[in-house]
């Protein structure tokens, strides 16, 4: 198995690349949903954009990086998160289809419910790219483009198996397991690729399940809402884990569901097991430095979203062959539905923990930040 070190090696020169290629500031997107974006345009290129709820950090931050980035390449894009939900979004698509954009990018909340609108899309000549999550039970797509998912979930069992050798103690080691939401297409691929890791372990007795919950329908967190997770934890504590004991360790696939986790064993005045996550969201960046959380995985929405306007461009302008400096051109691994491979735009994870924090970050001046603040 290849140990922590081994997978973040290859990381790390692939993401400082895509991070200086990266625009400059990192900005928190606080313009509200809806807002147009628009500058002198190129060639009259104008790019939709429909994004999920605001769930997470990385969402939020999207939005001002889309922004100044399609205003420094001069073309048009509009913004909208769909917090209302699914039927929210499916019109917000319609309207843009409707507007005549060129290129759809779009953030799915269910990848799967998006099939009319993608057809009226393409019907419409117009682009259409999945960004960090799959459109699904369709063919109508043109790219997909994100972060290795599965590599996401292998480090996170890598960094759960190190975190657990350092901090643990002998093997065996008890451990459970948190999937995302189930109408997410990238739960799956991150659960995939930790157990791609941690089965074998599970298999020969180094890690052990105690509560037996180990298939994603039963580990899934519906929505990545963070209550969801920690009455989760907050119950396996009470069936599983009774008196003083608590799990080594928990695998929780993003920071957002980890420091939930984290929060219902300290208000079960447990101590705190090796957790991982994912996102390098600010308090988790925070708690990782100080060692309160194990891990998480630094996915820089900087680098994604240059590279999705670039993109976007290139289809706009009817470019047969686009492409994306810093990334890999996979064909293979992702399919919207069976016998339909999507061409997919891979860009390369970095798992994180206190050892590293300050050197993942050190093009990041607001991480940074956190960093040495939390020492």
């Amino acid at each position: 198995m290849k140990t922590l070190n081994a997978l973040a090696a290859g990381s790390a020169a692939a993401a400082l690349a895509l991070t200086m290629a990266g625009c400059g500031a990192r900005d928190t997107g606080s313009a509200a949903s809806g807002d147009q974006s628009a500058a002198p345009a190129s060639d009259g290129i104008s790019v939709g954009i429909a994004m999920p709820q605001k769930t997470s950090q990385n969402w939020v931050e999207a939005e001002d990086m889309f922004k100044q980035n399609c205003e420094a390449e001069g073309i048009t894009c509009t913004i909208q998160f769909a917090n209302g939900g699914v039927a929210e979004q499916q019109n917000q698509i319609s309207a843009m289809i409707e507007n005549g954009v060129n290129v759809l990018v779009i953030g799915a909340i269910d990848g799967s419910q998006l099939g009319t609108q993608l057809k009226a899309a393409k019907d419409a000549g117009i682009a259409i790219v999945a960004y960090d999550r799959l459109l699904t039970n369709t063919k109508d797509i043109d790219y997909y483009i994100a972060y290795d998912n599965f590599g996401v979930g292998q480090l996170q069992g890598t960094a759960l198996l190190e975190g657990l050798a350092a901090k643990a103690g002998e093997s065996p080691w008890d451990i459970e397991l948190f999937g995302g939401s189930p109408d997410d297409s990238n739960s799956l691929k991150f659960f995939g690729g930790a157990m791609d890791v941690l089965q074998p372990k599970i298999d020969d007795g180094t890690l052990v399940v105690k509560s037996g919950q180990t298939e994603f329908t039963q580990v899934a967190t519906q929505g990545w809402l963070p209550k969801n997770a920690q009455d989760r934890m907050a119950a396996l504590l009470t069936s599983t884990y009774q008196g003083d004991a608590v799990p080594d360790g928990v695998l929780s696939p993003n920071d957002t569901l980890g420091r939930a986790i984290i929060t219902a064993v300290e208000q079960a005045g447990k101590p705190v097991p090796v957790v991982t996550g994912q996102d390098s969201e600010d308090e988790s960046v925070t708690w990782v430095t100080q060692g309160k959380q194990y891990s998480t995985i630094f996915k820089d929405t900087r680098p994604l979203v240059k590279a999705t306007v670039a993109l976007s461009i290139q289809l706009a302008k009817g470019e047969a062959a686009p492409k994306v400096d810093g990334a890999t051109l996979d064909d293979k691994q992702y399919e919207s539905m069976e016998g339909n491979p999507v061409k997919s735009f891979l860009l390369t994870p970095q798992i994180v923990t206190s050892e590293n924090a300050a050197d993942v970050y050190k093009d990041d001046a607001h991480r940074l930040d956190l960093v040495n603040a939390a020492k």
